[in-house]
């Protein structure tokens, strides 16, 4: 997820680039490695861009300096290429006459690229965008006007894409969306904007044009057009006034983060599949992990939760697979023909940090998934992997916990020769679960009352019931325990009293209902996230998933119940206490 804004005004003010930078600086929480800008003027296309925070970046670049009736914003989360100066955007041809800012990711890119080398392009960065304004420069160099050019370019992608384009002898901002938000905002005094959402633009204007999957056009200073399947959309028909604040926009009208991340997890997941499933690099460490004498799965906190799916994927399949909780690495000891799997979704979690430098000196090889392009756990891993599900800003892992599942799910697959198409519909079970089970855990939240809850499954619901345990400790500050089913019948359930709420996560398990009639039987008030019907309680939510998928189904209902329940007690569950987004201590 990166952040994009484009600004098209019929005057050449100065105070444009204060806009921009004012705009730039509320969409940095979209992502915060690298910014740039580009200008049009009389003069040409002016790039000016760096790694680095937006007010670093416009203070050493002199971005306050610069002029043009044409501007073009970015705020980058690395998906392809480090997080560097050459692979900030905006990115332009090989004449310098093209500049596109672009948020999403392209599947296709390299055979692009291959092809266009081949006609003789020149790149300077090793993103997917750039490959967008050579395409355009190729169609403008065999004879078609600029905006056919544009969408013969964008025609010519696979994958997701918010793209803005300004072009050398232009007065317009072209424009194309799939899959990735892309809004424009109409403003006074002949000044219209285009971004990834409302908060860059909202203190300017509150009149907005909503802009719809598969569309393409363009703005100018006093108009817009879109189109559709080659088909003119009538614009009037769009125009619509906000009324919600510049902080509740940066949300998406959401009240916090962690609720607008749990919204975001479908598509994270579709571009965490439809990245991996073209990745190379995966290819290469499923190769490495099925001759591997060991594999040792490395990880902590949610990330250990997700781990276990996969060791226990992998065992099932008699592979020797080891989950291990990286503060505990010194309990180890690998050997030569071992693999350690690195999971940390900063990349930079010291424990794990720490554990793969162990395990690399005691001679195995290292694999790393991580959320975060070039972070210190990628750089020192033989193999690196990317779940690319965008930027989190909730201290609780919502999002890259399923995209961090999905990324191993797909790893797991590959390993063992699996068919991976069943994934196809993991982002449609998530937005369902996500719909339909908001409202009850909003109601359950209230009931949720007691001091201390249980969190019970077997099987494949066991790391969900763990990490649904976390959850409600990170951000509501209820103590939660989460057990095999079974086990709590070894000492947890003297505990249960009248009234002990025990939250079962079934996925699709009869036996469960075994265990939900003991704890019934001392009292304990039940619930059920399940896949099945039990009839065994009231509060009951049954979620559709498909076999193998079902993490993708219960993991929304026990991030929304943690919420909520946060929400009642007061807590802002973007900031829980003595909480930080990154570990980085011992």
């Amino acid at each position: 997820m990166c952040g994009i804004i484009g600004i098209a005004s019929s005057k050449k003010d100065r105070t444009l680039t204060d806009v921009l930078v004012s705009s730039l600086a509320r969409l940095e929480y979209r992502g915060y490695d690298s910014v740039g800008v580009a200008s049009l003027d009389e003069g040409g296309i002016d790039v000016r861009k760096a790694k680095g925070k937006v007010v670093e970046v416009v203070k050493r670049k002199k971005i306050n300096e610069m002029t043009g009736y044409l501007f073009l914003g970015h705020t980058r989360w690395a998906t392809h290429g480090a997080p560097n100066d050459q692979n900030a955007h905006p990115h332009i041809d090989c004449t310098g006459k093209i500049a596109v800012v672009h948020n999403g990711t392209l599947t296709n890119y390299k055979e692009l690229r291959e092809e266009l080398e081949s006609l003789g392009h020149k790149f300077r960065s090793d993103t997917d965008t750039e490959v967008i304004p050579h395409l355009v420069e190729e169609f403008v160099k065999r004879g078609m006007d600029s905006f056919s050019a544009f969408k013969a370019a964008v025609s010519s992608l696979k994958g997701s894409y918010a793209i803005l384009m300004i072009m050398e002898g232009e007065r317009r901002i072209f424009f194309a969306r799939l899959d990735n938000p892309l809004v424009i905002g109409l403003g006074e005094d002949n000044k219209n904007f285009v971004a990834s959402e409302y908060a860059p633009f909202l203190p300017f204007t509150s009149t907005v044009v909503t802009i719809q999957d598969g569309e393409v056009g363009f703005v100018t200073p006093s108009s817009v057009y879109i189109e559709k399947d080659g088909k003119v959309v009538d614009v009037n028909d769009r125009i619509h006034k906000l009324n919600f604040s510049v902080i509740s926009a940066s949300k998406g009208g959401y009240s916090h983060f962690m609720l607008k991340e749990i919204h975001e997890s479908p598509l994270a997941v579709k571009e965490t599949i439809s990245t991996m499933l073209s990745d190379e690099a995966v290819v290469e460490a499923s190769r490495i992990i099925s001759n591997a004498n060991r594999v040792f799965v490395v990880a902590a906190g949610t990330s250990y939760h997700a781990a276990l799916f996969f060791t226990r994927y992998l065992n099932l399949s008699s592979l020797t697979a080891i989950p291990v909780i990286a503060s505990e690495y010194s309990s180890y000891k690998a050997k030569s023909g071992d693999v350690v799997l690195a999971l940390s979704q900063s990349g930079e979690t010291l424990d794990v940090k720490m554990a793969i430098k162990k395990f690399r000196n005691d001679g195995a090889s290292i694999i790393s998934i991580t959320n975060v392009i070039e972070s210190t756990i990628s750089r020192e891993s033989d193999v690196k992997l990317y779940m690319r599900a965008g930027p989190e800003l909730g201290v609780a892992a919502t999002k890259t916990f399923v995209s961090q599942v999905a990324s191993l799910m797909i790893l797991k697959s590959r390993v063992l020769n699996e068919d991976t198409s069943y994934l196809a519909k993991a982002p449609q079970i998530l937005e369902d679960a996500v719909e339909e089970t908001e409202g009850k855990m909003k109601r359950w939240s209230t009931l949720i009352d007691f001091p201390s809850v249980y969190y019970l499954s077997k099987g494949i619901g066991v790391p969900l019931a763990m990490e649904g345990a976390l959850k409600i400790k990170e951000v509501a500050y209820v103590h939660a325990e989460a057990y095999p089913a079974g086990e709590s019948k070894h000492g947890p359930i003297a505990l249960v009293s009248e009234g002990f709420p025990v939250i079962f996560v079934n996925p699709g398990l009869d036996e469960l209902k075994v265990n939900m009639e003991e704890m019934k039987s001392r009292g304990a008030k039940i619930f059920s996230i399940s896949t099945v019907n039990t009839n065994l309680t009231d509060n009951e939510v049954i979620v559709k998933s498909e076999r193998d998928l079902e993490p993708f189904a219960l993991s929304p209902p026990l991030q929304l119940l943690a919420f909520y329940v946060s929400v009642n007690k007061g807590i802002d569950p973007d900031r829980p206490r003595n909480l930080a987004k990154t570990v980085t201590v011992e």
